[in-house]
């Protein structure tokens, strides 16, 4: 049992590590269709301004759903998205967009949902590696512009039930 267990910890390490130099994306062929939408639980930003976002987004909870997120989908709604609960301890989180169609901010937040840090319009198919600039719970994927339309910051907080604080 220990022994499957460690296999899972590291499959789900080496997909959060980021490509070696060598590694090439596969292209949008290797993924058919994007994964069937996965169940929705509302979410929400609170502002410094006290300000409420909310958003209605799949939850990518196992390692599979993780491993697709949003592959192969051509546009995310503006009052959408995908949050990969990453589990407990927090650790750095790593993504990349290989196989990714849409632009994405990725907003990467910390246990008790404080928003740790944001990277904004990621690039689609880009093998760079983009990165939490500390341990994370989750991380949440909006649609590019979405974090300058909302002026969500990091410091704001995510209300929502894997951070203990939904309302």
């Amino acid at each position: 049992m220990r022994s499957l267990m460690l296999l899972a910890a590291f499959a789900i390490l080496a997909f959060r590590a980021a490509p070696a130099v060598a590694q090439r994306c596969p292209g949008p062929e290797a993924y058919h269709a994007p994964q069937p939408v996965l169940p929705k639980e509302a979410l929400v930003i609170v502002g410094r301004n006290g300000k409420e976002h909310v958003f209605h987004v799949e939850m990518a909870l196992t390692p599979e759903q993780q491993e697709i997120g949003l592959m192969a989908r051509k546009s995310v709604p503006s009052d959408g998205g995908m949050l990969f609960d990453l589990g407990n301890p927090p650790e750095q989180a790593r993504f990349w967009m290989c196989n990714t169609v849409a632009s994405l901010d990725m907003v990467f937040i910390k246990p008790d949902g404080t928003i740790d840090s944001i990277a904004e319009n990621a690039v689609p198919f880009s093998l760079d590696t983009v990165a939490s600039k500390g341990p994370v719970r989750a991380t949440l994927e909006l649609a590019a512009g979405t974090v300058a339309r909302d002026g969500i910051r990091a410091g704001d907080t995510v209300r929502q039930r894997i951070f203990g604080n939904a309302r």
